[in-house]
């Protein structure tokens, strides 16, 4: 292997840690013998572009330094090229690196790790979703939440966490179930009606919300949660619940398990990684060890 490294770095990422991050990464990274550059771009299309020149150019490891965001960006230029792909994970939220136990807001920890694995080629082989041509490594959103997703992002005030929670209160006060028609596995056609559908690779999105608990990025498998149709009141008892995990336990939630999916609804947005994916209808795949993660072991 190569002592190449390429850092993958957001400077905006966790309101500037990215850009603090980057230099205790790479200097752990070169303290480990590795020799490391910097790829930045303008905006996501000239960074994913330079991130995939890198892969191509044949990098030792591409080092998404930043949030979930960035590392759905990075999994697009590594995912199925067998470059393996290192996280330091600094952003707001960090479901990827949580789900595989990676070390958060520690950037010379991660970078340790990272080049451990990388000299002993101890590397971990990871599941990931391919929904309409994009790489996903957490959950797919639609529904409710794909809706607070979409006003939240709409809104220009107030900045950060607080601006969702507004949205959310407006969400609730406008919302109405939602009928699907979902598929799985190629098997019967089902129509559901539902508050929301996610469908996880990893178990929890919008930085720990564990909306599919049982999801394990290593098995094959997506984990599909139904959260079905309900008033605000029903809706105000379960959706706090998906901190802990323990909103699967409730009558009005169904889980299901599988490899393929396919959701059909009217006027909705997927989400995936928390970056917009786009309208309805989606389909998704897990794809068995699509991408190999350095500092997982």
């Amino acid at each position: 292997m190569t002592s190449d490294i390429t850092l993958f770095v957001n400077p905006t990422a966790g309101r500037g840690r990215g850009a603090h991050a980057a230099q205790p990464a790479a200097s752990a990274l070169r303290d480990a013998g590795f020799s490391v550059r910097t790829v930045l771009g303008l905006d996501a299309d000239d960074a994913l572009v330079r991130a995939r020149e890198a892969v191509a150019a044949g990098t030792g490891a591409l080092v998404a330094v930043g949030g979930d965001g960035l590392v759905h960006l990075a999994l697009q230029a590594v995912a199925g090229t067998g470059t393996p792909l290192g996280v330091v994970a600094v952003g707001t939220g960090n479901d990827f690196a949580g789900a595989l136990g990676l070390p958060q807001h520690d950037p010379a920890a991660a970078a340790r790790r990272i080049a451990r694995d990388l000299k002993e080629s101890r590397l971990t082989d990871v599941d990931l979703g391919r929904a309409n041509g994009r790489w996903f490594g957490t959950v797919i959103a639609t529904g409710f939440d794909s809706r607070v997703n979409d006003r939240g992002n709409r809104m220009r005030l107030p900045v950060g966490r607080f601006r969702y929670d507004l949205a959310i209160l407006a969400e609730l006060a406008a919302f109405r179930p939602l009928a699907y028609r979902m598929t799985l596995d190629g098997g019967a056609t089902r129509d559901v009606e539902a508050t929301l559908i996610a469908v996880g690779n990893g178990s929890s999105y919008g930085g720990g919300m564990r909306i599919c608990p049982g999801a394990d990025p290593r098995d094959g498998l997506f984990d599909v949660t139904v959260v079905g149709g309900c008033g605000r009141s029903t809706l105000l008892k379960v959706f706090p619940q998906v901190y802990k995990g323990t909103h699967v336990d409730h009558p009005v939630v169904t889980t299901h398990r599988a490899a393929r999916i396919e959701l059909v609804a009217q006027d909705l947005t997927a989400y995936a990684d928390g970056e917009r994916l786009g309208p309805l209808p989606v389909t998704a795949e897990c794809v068995r060890g699509a991408v190999r993660v350095a500092g997982a072991g």
